[in-house]
């Protein structure tokens, strides 16, 4: 049976950690320096690295001879020899005090060879008793964000970013098909629903053979096998993550995926609704209480119209009003991916991206994209090689001059604009206003106080310039909380000023939030889908912006992406503002 290819971010993934382990070991920083850099390659590479040949997998920048040979056996066997002899080296917990936020290998190092500390335990344990405060560098200071890191680490456990659960579901649900190509499987659960994070992964198999389940546990990723039974399964995959199959009959697919979908809220009220009407509702099908009669079941929508409802998309399935507008005849044409026209964030090798500006051009082509802003960094975000003024406005005229040499995608010449701690703009508004787009964000002082958070973005709102607010809150799922900001004041200047609010698709964003999106939409705010692309690989982000834009019940007419370019630009803020 073929093995499933290996995706990138998990070759990625095993060599950034190679990288850290290294680094921990105490070997040459240049080894270090080139596995992270292999990552970084990998990850941002638009090919999938596991069909290339060794020749072309040496020609991307930074692959040698050795690390090619490390991701030839990654793919090739689903692992890594080297990286399994490294991480034999150290406590199987030290990888998990690595990904603490702010926490790298030279804390991690420190930590261990000073306090033997291998594990958040141990790092928890060690701050209890003082010892911590004992190592050179150790502060109270770092004492306080090693402290919240692990609360951090504790109210996130068993939880895991949606993209990384659908790249095993991925690798999973090929396995599968490999093996048993008669049978249907199905994503269900809040993957399904387009959540943002997961707390474990869920399929259905339809007409599968009885061997299914060996093919199952058999998987290559599998760590651990939690129980093997005719029609359920689990195990425990890479990083702890919980895989369930369940094996339904045909006449049951469509209940069965109503069921496991949820949400829990979602399911209750439709249990309830089918018994006012004197049936009854299951993962089996739905019957008449009175003789247990099958009236629906082997598709989802027949449940839906049997029980008087349309058929309800799964990201609205969460009891926030659907059921009202399904009865009403108001459910909404959700947006969908292939109707953005153009993506209006992303970054080149002008300032931290990974490609240039023709390569970045021609990715969003091949994406499906009519026009791309190019918004790199503005000069305060020094660590990415920022722009000030006089390289801005140069990057524009690049950008600008190389629109004659494309064909299929038309370029904006913009910048992602830092937003100061006191609210005023990183460059120059006589800069800003040469511009085609700008994208204002905030990327420092993220802990200021909710009244001087709140002040700083709309002071920034206020800038005639300023057409998008990026990623409106500075969360990172899973690692830091949002900011403390009066959404709603922001979202009231948004609509006052006709400033777009961004749904950041990084999948460790998607900022905004589903209700702040919806709330957004009801104040008259437009949105728009962005991606956050830092390497020609990143323009799957908008996969994840479409997800939340879905939960938040937005239509193509609520995004400005959507729009084609001359509607664009005429919508942005600088034109509905100038004198």
């Amino acid at each position: 049976m073929p093995r499933p290819a290996v995706e990138n971010v998990a070759i990625a993934r095993v060599l950034a950690e190679i990288g850290d382990l290294l680094e921990i070991k105490g070997e040459n920083p240049f080894k270090v320096r080139a596995y992270r850099n292999a990552s970084q390659v990998v990850r941002d590479t638009g090919e999938r690295v596991a069909g290339l040949a060794p020749a072309d997998l040496r020609a991307l920048p930074g692959i040698g001879k050795d690390i090619a040979a490390r991701i030839s056996e990654l793919v090739e066997t689903g692992g890594s020899t080297y990286h399994r002899e490294l991480a034999a080296e150290f406590p199987a917990g030290l990888l998990d005090v690595l990904r603490l936020q702010g926490v790298g290998p030279k804390t991690a190092a420190l930590l261990y060879k000073e306090i033997g500390v291998g594990s958040v335990d141990d790092l928890k344990q060690a701050l209890a008793s003082g010892a911590v405060r004992a190592v050179k560098g150790m502060g109270p200071g770092k004492e306080a964000a090693l402290r919240k890191a692990i609360e951090d680490h504790q109210a996130f456990a068993g939880r895991y970013l949606a993209s990384e659960v659908w790249q095993q579901a991925a690798a999973l649900l090929a396995h599968l098909r490999a093996a048993c190509p008669g049978a249907t499987f199905d994503l269900v659960g809040s993957l399904r629903r387009g959540a943002e994070t997961c707390g474990d992964l869920d399929v259905l198999a339809t007409d599968a053979p009885p061997e299914v389940m060996d093919h199952f546990v058999a998987f290559a990723r599998v760590e651990r096998v939690l129980g093997q039974g005719p029609t359920k399964s689990s195990v425990r995959l890479g990083k702890g993550l919980q895989a369930d199959l369940r094996v339904v009959p045909a006449e049951s697919r469509g209940a069965a995926l109503q069921y496991f979908t949820g949400s829990k809220a979602h399911n209750i009220e439709l249990r309830d609704r089918a018994v006012r009407r004197g049936l009854k509702l299951n993962e089996y099908g739905l019957f008449r209480l009175e003789d247990d009669t099958r009236v629906a079941g082997d598709t989802e929508a027949g449940i839906y119209e049997a029980l008087g409802l349309p058929w309800i998309a799964p990201e609205l399935r969460e009891q926030r009003g659907e059921f009202d507008a399904a009865r009403e005849g108001r459910l909404p044409g959700l947006v969908e991916r292939a109707d953005l026209r153009g993506d209006l964030h992303c970054h080149t090798t002008a300032t931290d991206g990974k490609d240039t500006i023709r390569a970045m051009a021609l990715a969003a082509r091949d994406a499906g994209l009519s026009y791309l802003a190019i918004t790199d960094h503005s000069q305060a975000l020094a660590m990415a090689n920022g722009l000030d003024e006089r390289r801005a406005l140069a990057h524009a005229a690049e950008i600008r001059a190389l629109n004659d040499e494309l064909d299929g995608i038309t370029l904006l010449a913009g910048i992602e604009c830092d937003i100061r701690p006191d609210g005023t703009m990183d460059l120059a508004e006589d800069c800003l206003a040469q511009l085609d787009v700008v994208v204002a964000s905030v990327h420092s002082a993220l802990t200021q106080e909710p009244a001087r958070m709140t002040e700083r973005v709309l002071r920034a709102l206020e800038c005639p310039w300023v057409d998008v607010l990026g990623h409106p809150t500075g969360r990172m799922l899973l690692r830091r909380e949002a900011s403390a900001l009066d959404v709603e004041a922001v979202i009231a200047a948004a609509a006052r000023l006709g400033v777009a609010l961004e749904i950041n698709g990084q999948p460790h964003r998607r900022d905004l939030h589903d209700a702040h999106a919806r709330l957004a939409r009801d104040r008259g705010v437009r949105i728009v889908l962005s991606s956050d692309a830092h390497g020609v690989g990143g323009f799957e982000h908008l996969h994840w912006a479409t997800f939340t834009a879905r939960r938040a019940w937005l239509t193509p007419e609520d995004v400005l992406t959507c729009l084609p370019l001359d509607a664009l630009r005429a919508s942005l803020r600088r034109h509905r503002s100038q004198p």
